[in-house]
Protein backbone atom coordinates (compact mmCIF):
# COMPACT_ATOMS: atom_id res chain seq x y z
CA UNK A 1 0.00 0.00 0.00
CA UNK A 2 1.32 3.89 -0.72
CA UNK A 3 0.07 6.08 2.06
CA UNK A 4 -0.67 9.48 0.62
CA UNK A 5 -1.02 13.10 2.22
CA UNK A 6 -4.22 14.96 0.98
CA UNK A 7 -2.97 17.41 -1.56
CA UNK A 8 -4.37 20.27 -3.43
CA UNK A 9 -4.36 20.33 -6.98
CA UNK A 10 -1.78 17.33 -6.67
CA UNK A 11 1.68 16.59 -8.07
CA UNK A 12 2.29 14.62 -11.66
CA UNK A 13 4.19 12.17 -9.42
CA UNK A 14 0.94 11.95 -6.63
CA UNK A 15 -1.14 11.00 -10.00
CA UNK A 16 1.72 8.25 -10.84
CA UNK A 17 0.99 6.59 -7.76
CA UNK A 18 -3.14 6.74 -7.94
CA UNK A 19 -2.81 5.42 -11.39
CA UNK A 20 -0.23 2.74 -9.54
CA UNK A 21 -3.37 1.94 -7.56
CA UNK A 22 -3.60 0.40 -3.54
CA UNK A 23 -2.67 4.00 -2.56
CA UNK A 24 -4.65 5.50 0.77
CA UNK A 25 -4.90 9.24 1.87
CA UNK A 26 -4.34 9.91 5.51
CA UNK A 27 -6.53 12.60 7.13
CA UNK A 28 -5.38 11.95 10.32
CA UNK A 29 -1.88 12.95 9.77
CA UNK A 30 -0.70 16.42 11.27
CA UNK A 31 -1.16 19.56 9.33
CA UNK A 32 2.19 20.53 7.77
CA UNK A 33 2.79 23.92 6.45
CA UNK A 34 4.57 24.82 2.91
CA UNK A 35 3.37 21.56 1.91
CA UNK A 36 1.37 19.80 -1.15
CA UNK A 37 -1.57 19.49 1.19
CA UNK A 38 -2.58 23.34 0.83
CA UNK A 39 0.17 24.19 -1.91
CA UNK A 40 0.15 24.02 -5.79
CA UNK A 41 2.63 24.80 -8.22
CA UNK A 42 1.23 25.73 -12.00
CA UNK A 43 3.20 26.84 -14.58
CA UNK A 44 2.96 30.78 -15.25
CA UNK A 45 4.54 33.52 -17.99
CA UNK A 46 7.38 33.72 -16.13
CA UNK A 47 7.97 30.12 -14.69
CA UNK A 48 6.65 28.06 -11.65
CA UNK A 49 4.05 30.05 -9.71
CA UNK A 50 3.23 28.22 -6.28
CA UNK A 51 -0.47 29.05 -5.19
CA UNK A 52 -1.48 28.69 -1.47
CA UNK A 53 -5.08 27.54 -0.05
CA UNK A 54 -4.74 30.19 2.84
CA UNK A 55 -6.01 28.03 6.34
CA UNK A 56 -7.14 28.87 9.88
CA UNK A 57 -4.37 28.51 12.77
CA UNK A 58 -1.45 27.62 10.54
CA UNK A 59 1.00 27.63 13.23
CA UNK A 60 -0.64 25.50 15.50
CA UNK A 61 1.57 22.72 15.73
CA UNK A 62 0.27 19.03 15.56
CA UNK A 63 -3.23 19.89 13.95
CA UNK A 64 -4.45 16.66 12.67
CA UNK A 65 -5.21 17.69 8.99
CA UNK A 66 -9.13 16.58 8.71
CA UNK A 67 -9.44 19.11 11.37
CA UNK A 68 -7.94 21.91 9.23
CA UNK A 69 -10.12 24.60 8.02
CA UNK A 70 -10.17 27.14 5.15
CA UNK A 71 -9.38 30.68 6.03
CA UNK A 72 -11.50 33.14 3.59
CA UNK A 73 -10.35 36.56 4.87
CA UNK A 74 -7.78 36.78 1.97
CA UNK A 75 -8.62 36.46 -1.56
CA UNK A 76 -6.80 33.33 -2.31
CA UNK A 77 -9.99 31.93 -4.24
CA UNK A 78 -9.75 34.73 -6.67
CA UNK A 79 -6.02 35.12 -7.21
CA UNK A 80 -5.77 31.20 -7.57
CA UNK A 81 -8.90 30.91 -10.40
CA UNK A 82 -7.15 34.26 -12.16
CA UNK A 83 -3.95 32.44 -12.43
CA UNK A 84 -5.16 29.22 -13.77
CA UNK A 85 -6.86 31.09 -16.38
CA UNK A 86 -4.09 33.01 -17.34
CA UNK A 87 -2.05 30.90 -17.41
CA UNK A 88 -4.12 27.89 -18.98
CA UNK A 89 -6.16 29.62 -21.21
CA UNK A 90 -3.96 29.19 -24.16
CA UNK A 91 -4.25 25.15 -23.64
CA UNK A 92 -5.42 22.85 -25.35
CA UNK A 93 -8.01 21.63 -22.85
CA UNK A 94 -8.24 24.32 -20.97
CA UNK A 95 -11.96 25.75 -21.92
CA UNK A 96 -13.17 21.77 -22.24
CA UNK A 97 -12.53 21.67 -18.50
CA UNK A 98 -12.71 25.33 -16.62
CA UNK A 99 -16.44 25.01 -16.41
CA UNK A 100 -15.57 22.00 -13.72
CA UNK A 101 -12.87 23.74 -12.25
CA UNK A 102 -14.61 27.12 -11.73
CA UNK A 103 -17.20 26.15 -8.89
CA UNK A 104 -13.85 25.40 -6.89
CA UNK A 105 -13.11 28.51 -6.62
CA UNK A 106 -16.88 30.32 -6.39
CA UNK A 107 -18.07 27.92 -3.79
CA UNK A 108 -17.38 27.53 0.00
CA UNK A 109 -15.80 24.35 1.80
CA UNK A 110 -15.51 24.35 5.57
CA UNK A 111 -12.31 22.19 5.92
CA UNK A 112 -9.43 21.83 3.98
CA UNK A 113 -9.40 18.09 3.01
CA UNK A 114 -12.82 18.24 2.30
CA UNK A 115 -11.63 21.10 -0.78
CA UNK A 116 -8.66 19.00 -1.16
CA UNK A 117 -10.50 15.71 -1.43
CA UNK A 118 -13.56 16.88 -4.09
CA UNK A 119 -11.03 18.48 -6.37
CA UNK A 120 -8.70 15.07 -6.08
CA UNK A 121 -11.96 13.17 -7.21
CA UNK A 122 -12.73 15.54 -9.86
CA UNK A 123 -9.50 15.20 -11.65
CA UNK A 124 -9.19 11.41 -11.26
CA UNK A 125 -12.98 11.90 -12.83
CA UNK A 126 -11.56 13.62 -15.62
CA UNK A 127 -8.44 11.61 -16.17
CA UNK A 128 -10.14 7.96 -15.55
CA UNK A 129 -7.98 7.44 -12.80
CA UNK A 130 -9.33 5.52 -9.61
CA UNK A 131 -10.10 7.56 -6.42
CA UNK A 132 -8.15 6.20 -3.27
CA UNK A 133 -9.28 4.94 -0.44
CA UNK A 134 -9.30 7.86 2.61
CA UNK A 135 -8.41 7.52 6.25
CA UNK A 136 -10.10 9.70 8.82
CA UNK A 137 -7.25 8.32 11.46
CA UNK A 138 -3.71 8.14 11.31
CA UNK A 139 -2.40 5.24 9.18
CA UNK A 140 0.50 3.59 10.78
CA UNK A 141 2.86 2.49 7.66
CA UNK A 142 3.29 -1.72 8.09
CA UNK A 143 6.08 -3.30 6.93
CA UNK A 144 6.49 -3.16 2.57
CA UNK A 145 3.81 0.01 2.43
CA UNK A 146 5.19 2.78 0.83
CA UNK A 147 5.33 5.38 3.31
CA UNK A 148 4.98 9.01 0.72
CA UNK A 149 3.95 11.39 3.56
CA UNK A 150 6.63 14.35 3.67
CA UNK A 151 8.52 13.05 6.87
CA UNK A 152 8.53 9.68 5.42
CA UNK A 153 9.60 10.03 1.58
CA UNK A 154 11.80 7.44 0.43
CA UNK A 155 12.87 5.36 -2.26
CA UNK A 156 13.93 6.59 -5.69
CA UNK A 157 13.20 9.67 -7.27
CA UNK A 158 10.23 10.58 -9.56
CA UNK A 159 11.54 10.88 -13.33
CA UNK A 160 8.75 13.26 -15.55
CA UNK A 161 7.57 12.46 -18.65
CA UNK A 162 7.82 15.31 -20.92
CA UNK A 163 4.77 16.80 -22.50
CA UNK A 164 3.90 19.79 -24.23
CA UNK A 165 3.44 22.74 -21.79
CA UNK A 166 1.65 26.14 -22.38
CA UNK A 167 5.21 28.10 -22.46
CA UNK A 168 7.07 25.50 -24.38
CA UNK A 169 8.09 28.42 -26.57
CA UNK A 170 9.30 30.42 -24.32
CA UNK A 171 10.46 28.24 -21.39
CA UNK A 172 11.60 24.63 -20.58
CA UNK A 173 10.43 21.86 -19.53
CA UNK A 174 9.03 22.01 -15.65
CA UNK A 175 8.37 18.56 -13.88
CA UNK A 176 5.91 17.38 -12.02
CA UNK A 177 3.73 20.39 -11.19
CA UNK A 178 -0.07 20.12 -10.61
CA UNK A 179 -1.26 17.32 -12.50
CA UNK A 180 -4.12 20.31 -13.84
CA UNK A 181 -1.01 21.27 -16.14
CA UNK A 182 -0.84 17.96 -17.62
CA UNK A 183 -4.47 17.52 -17.90
CA UNK A 184 -4.93 21.05 -19.77
CA UNK A 185 -2.19 20.25 -21.91
CA UNK A 186 -2.99 16.83 -22.82
CA UNK A 187 -6.54 16.06 -21.82
CA UNK A 188 -7.58 12.44 -22.80
CA UNK A 189 -3.97 11.46 -23.45
CA UNK A 190 -2.53 12.78 -19.86
CA UNK A 191 -2.56 8.60 -18.75
CA UNK A 192 -0.62 8.02 -21.58
CA UNK A 193 1.76 10.56 -19.84
CA UNK A 194 1.26 9.10 -16.87
CA UNK A 195 2.46 5.62 -17.81
CA UNK A 196 5.68 6.70 -19.22
CA UNK A 197 6.85 8.19 -16.34
CA UNK A 198 9.36 6.35 -14.02
CA UNK A 199 11.57 6.38 -11.01
CA UNK A 200 15.03 6.68 -10.89
CA UNK A 201 17.90 5.56 -9.36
Amino acid sequence: MTILPAAYLPSVAYFAELLRGDCLIDLGEHFIKRSERNRARILATDGVMELTVQVCHANRPRQPMRDMRLDYSKRWQHQHWGALVASYKGSPYFDFYAERFEPFYRGHWEFLCDYDLQLTELLCSLAGVAMPAVSERYVEAAPGDRDLRPKHKEGPAFVAEPYVQVFSDRLPFQPNLSFADLLFAEGPASIAVLERCRYGA
